[in-house]
Order: C-alpha cells, then sequence, then structure tokens
C-alpha cells in the first residue's frame, strides 16, 4: 500500500466532495471541476499536502481564490480521514495538516511487506526495455560506459519495482566501417609482430590491447595466419578480438553488478535482411526519394532541418538505416510498449532523428525515450586523472573496480542526473567517514543492525508489530523519519515515470541522514519498554528501506562495517 498515494486520494475526495456542496449551495458557479493537484510542500511549515485548486477555479468562478478557498474549507467534512486540520495560505493555496496515524500505519506497512516495501504496479506488466552501455566491441570500456551501466541498471531495477515487465538489453556494434577497420587494425599489428612492415590504416585502432590480443593470438597458432588471405585473415582476427573483448565486457559488467537479458547483434541485422526490409517498408510508405543514386528518408516531413541518406550511392546502408531497423526489430517485431535507450552526450543531434524515425515506422514516438548521459571527469587529489597508476592507460571500468569497489562506483555514478556533467573523487569513494555517501549509507544499515544484534544478545523478546504501541513516537525526529520512509513507493513511481533512477540514490541518502539525526536524539535502549519496542520497531522499518533500496541500486547493505 501507497500510503501518500492513499493520502492524496482521502485529500482529492475531500476537495471534489466540498467543490460539489459548494455548487449545491450556490456559493460557487462553476460548469466542471477540473483535475485536483495535490502537492507535497517544500517548507514544513505550510503543512503536509496542498492543493491549488482555489487558484485553478477562479476564472471559471469569475471569483478571488482566497473566497473560494475559505468557502472549500467552510465546507469540507474529513472525519474519519487522515486530514486533521485544513488552511488557507498565500493567494489561496489550500494546506492540510495530518495526524499520525498514517505514520504509525507505515511502519506497520513496512514491517508486513518487508522485501517487498516500496514496489507498486504503475507499470501494469507493460512490457519495457532499457537499451544501455552498448559499447564498441573494439575495446575495454570506458568512464562514460561505466555510467550508463549504473545508471541503466538502476533504471531497469527501478522499472520492475514499479510494475513493469523489463528487458535489459545491450546492442553490440559488430557491424560496418569501424569493424572493418578494426580488422585492418588487428592484421597491422599481427603482421608487426613478425617484423613485416604494416601501418595501422587511417582512423583506425592504435591501443596497446590489440597488441596484447595479437600476441596471445601468436603465441597460441604460431605464424599459421601469415599464409592467408589478407581479408581471410581480417575476418579471422575480427572474429577472435570480438569474441574476447566481448567475454571482458560481460566479465566486467557482471562484476559492476550488471548483467543483460539479452546482447543484440548489429550484424544479425543485415545477416536476417531486416535493415532492407526496413528500407522497402519506408519506400513503400512514401518515406523515402532518391537523389544521386542515394535513397534518402523523408526526415523534413518529420519535424527534421534537413533529409536524411538511408542508402549511400555505393549501395551501402548508412548507421541511421540500421537504427530504424534495429527500432522496428524493438517495437513491432518483439513487441515492447516502452523503449529507453541510454546514449552519450555526442549523440544528443540524434534523438530527434531516432523519433522521427519511429514515427515514421507507424509507431508513437512518444513510446521511445532516449536518456542522454554527460561526460565523467575522475578527480585525484583535486587533480583530473586520465590515466591509470598501474598500467599508465586509460582508466577502464575493471580499473574503477580495483580501486573504489562496485558499490561506490555504482552509487557515485547513480548520485547526479545523467543529464549533468560528474565530477568523480576516487579519494572521497574510499573515505570511511560521513562525506562520503555511499560509506553514510551504509553505515546507517550497519548501525541498526548492531543495535537490533544487540538487542538480540540480551534476550530482549520483541513482539510482533501488532503489539506495539506506535502512538509514543512523537519526538520530531521520530515523526520526520518515519515521513521519510512512507515516501518510498512514490519516489519510485516517480522515479520511473521520469526515468530518473538518480532520484532512488538521493533518497536513501536523506533516509540515512534523518536517521542518524534520529540516533543523535532518540535513544532506542531505554527503560521505558513500550517506548523502546515502538524506537526499535521503526529502526528495524528504516533497516528495511535502506536494504531495499540499495537493493535497487545493486549495492551491498553490511551488517558491520
Amino acid at each position: 500500500m501507497n500510503m501518500v498515494q492513499k493520502i492524496t486520494e482521502q485529500i482529492r475526495e475531500i476537495v471534489n466532495e466540498s467543490v460539489k456542496g459548494c455548487i449545491n449551495k450556490g456559493v460557487l458557479n462553476i460548469d466542471s471541476i477540473p483535475e485536483i493537484q495535490v502537492e507535497t510542500p517544500r517548507e514544513r511549515e505550510h503543512g503536509d499536502f496542498s492543493t491549488n485548486i482555489s487558484m485553478v477555479l477562479a476564472k471559471q468562478a469569475k471569483k478571488n481564490p482566497v473566497a473560494i478557498a475559505r468557502d472549500i474549507v467552510e465546507n469540507a467534512d474529513y472525519e474519519g480521514t487522515y486530514v486533521e486540520s485544513m488552511e488557507i495560505a498565500g493567494p489561496g493555496f489550500i494546506n492540510f495538516r495530518l495526524n499520525n496515524l498514517w505514520l504509525y500505519k507505515t511502519v506497520e506497512i513496512i514491517h508486513n511487506q518487508k522485501e517487498n516495501y516500496g514496489r507498486v504496479d504503475v507499470g501494469k506488466g507493460k512490457k519495457a526495455m532499457v537499451e544501455f552501455v552498448s559499447a564498441n566491441p573494439t575495446g575495454p570500456m570506458h568512464m562514460g560506459n561505466a555510467r550508463g551501466a549504473a545508471l541503466g541498471d538502476s533504471l531497469a531495477a527501478v522499472l520492475e519495482a514499479a510494475g513493469y515487465e523489463v528487458t535489459r538489453e545491450f546492442y553490440i556494434n559488430d557491424a560496418g566501417n569501424q569493424i572493418e577497420k578494426f580488422g585492418k587494425s588487428l592484421e597491422a599489428r599481427y603482421l608487426q609482430l613478425f617484423g613485416q612492415k604494416s601501418e595501422v590504416p587511417e582512423g583506425g585502432y592504435q591501443g596497446e590491447d590489440l597488441i596484447d590480443l595479437m600476441k596471445e593470438l601468436k603465441e597460441k597458432d604460431g605464424d599459421k595466419h601469415l599464409q592467408l588471405e589478407s581479408s581471410k585473415r581480417q575476418e579471422l582476427f575480427t572474429e577472435y578480438a570480438l569474441k574476447k573483448n566481448l567475454d571482458k565486457i560481460k566479465t566486467d559488467l557482471s562484476d559492476f553488478g550488471v548483467e543483460f537479458d539479452v546482447w543484440f547483434s548489429e550484424q544479425s541485422l543485415h545477416d536476417n535482411q531486416e535493415i532492407q526490409k526496413t528500407i522497402d517498408y519506408l519506400t513503400e510508405q512514401g518515406h523515402t526519394h532518391q537523389q544521386e543514386g542515394a535513397i534518402w528518408f523523408k526526415a523534413s516531413e518529420f519535424g527534421m532541418e534537413k533529409d536524411e541518406v538511408l542508402v549511400r550511392s555505393n549501395g551501402i546502408p548508412t548507421y541511421f538505416a540500421g537504427d530504424i531497423a534495429y527500432h522496428r526489430n524493438k517495437f513491432i517485431t518483439r513487441g515492447y510498449d516502452w523503449v529507453i535507450n541510454i546514449w552519450g552526450a555526442d549523440h544528443h543531434g540524434h534523438v530527434a532523428r531516432m523519433k522521427g524515425g519511429v514515427a515514421a515506422l507507424g509507431i508513437n514516438p512518444d513510446k521511445l525515450d532516449v536518456m542522454i548521459m554527460q561526460l565523467v571527469r575522475l578527480l585525484r587529489n583535486g587533480e583530473v586523472v586520465r590515466m591509470s597508476k598501474r598500467r599508465g592507460q586509460a582508466i577502464t571500468l575493471s580499473d574503477l573496480i580495483e580501486e573504489v569497489g562496485k558499490d561506490a562506483a555504482r552509487f557515485f555514478f547513480n548520485l547526479r542526473a545523467a543529464d549533468t556533467h560528474l565530477d568523480f573523487d576516487l579519494d572521497l569513494a574510499v573515505e570511511k567517514s560521513s562525506e562520503n555517501p555511499v560509506f553514510y549509507v551504509q553505515y546507517a544499515h550497519a548501525r541498526i543492525c548492531s543495535i537490533l544484534n544487540q538487542i538480540v544478545q540480551e534476550g530482549i523478546q520483541v513482539p510482533t508489530i501488532d503489539g506495539i504501541n506506535l502512538t509514543l513516537l512523537k519526538e520530531d525526529a521520530e515523526l520526520d523519519l518515519m515521513r521519510k520512509l512512507a515516501e518510498l513507493p512514490e519516489e519510485i513511481t516517480r522515479a520511473a515515470m521520469t526515468i530518473e533512477p538518480t532520484r532512488i540514490t538521493r533518497y536513501v541518502l536523506e533516509v540515512a541522514s534523518l536517521f542518524h539525526v534520529f540516533y543523535n536524539t532518540c535513544r532506542v535502549m531505554t527503560d521505558d519498554e513500550s517506548l523502546m519496542m515502538a524506537r526499535i520497531a521503526l529502526i528495524e522499518a528504516t533497516r528495511t528501506v535502506i536494504a531495499n533500496v540499495l537493493d535497487l541500486l545493486s549495492i551491498s547493505a553490511p551488517e558491520r562495517m
């Protein structure tokens, strides 16, 4: 049960019935009652919830908003609800103050639902796909890929908690010009190992990892590949290196707590003729035209400034054609209701084109969302870091996990919204202090576990939640903590609807902060046994919420630190 949602519905019903009463009495002259918006005020002194319905009605009723608010309050009946009082504020806001029964009910719900607390069903089982990381398998994963992995996996978990049937998908870029250059670059490195003069092609891959791959192959097979034709050799090297790189990517992602349901090959779109079928479909629908031997998509008919090439004059499809075919596969072949792509900042200009391509397929473009992810800067001692201390090369995901651990990396990457630049402080990530956000949250969980263990060791018998008098929890620190615990289902709902998993990370930080305030204000082990039991119930509920959120983020909830 979502207590915030339940109370919101109660308030809407109270206001709706009051407005109807005002209409019947002739106090309000309006034709219809608009949707009643209920919000949580930023300032606690403005009450627990608030509505602006009086201002919304003012034009239709031709009446001052404050006067309308006064009429609504005077005619409101909230007996038997969680509402304790209604007040008029400012230009006509109506603020609602609640009794504490809803907070005590929240603690009961958490105890009863345990690991399922926070889960909602706004998704109603609809099929959602989150496609993320999708790094070129031509080398190791960099920091942008790592951030995308943390955001994408956390978003997928949030969507699952919100009631969607979720697929995590990795799009393998194993076709096209970059793969050809990869094969030529590998061949050059292989030939160099045998003293032959060979240059990496212009725009090819210069990384040390290619040399290492070819050294491995040389040790395994010797010089037998020197006898092959160049094209056959490049094909063999590409297949060998792609498998090695993909295996490494899968291992690194698994170490990072990310497991994909589907690894989708770009090459399969060519092999299954899906790109050609998509181009044929767009042509049949009148969405293409030919010019100078190339096939163009009429992107300008879908809000773009100019049309886009689908097939070059040499007959080779563009990446854009492949992307449209891929999304046709997602929506039409596999039937996803909602597709979310997480892309790097360099793909920002491609979003509108992609939505236009989806619209041309006869699919509502609103079913496609793209999360654009900004760059990451690694900092050590306040200075930007680009190289691994151990290898002297660009820092990879595996380097980061080795240095700061999975938990810190995932928490830090999911701490800032995707569309903001992220400064990742490597020193802070390993610091055992309240300044380190992941340590701060995990320490709150461990501290609660320590208290609960102490209770067991002292032989204190804690009754079930039904036998505990929660109304004894009246201190501000207790009430504030319970209010925050009540917000989890709503936070998951909003994080899912706005595709912003970072809300959940910020939320659990707030829970940890309020718990630490409670811990420093209210003694759990007290002589008042009834109060002690109520506080034990509260901290157990807090532990459950912290553990549930950390589980969503695939971060451990330690019992001791």
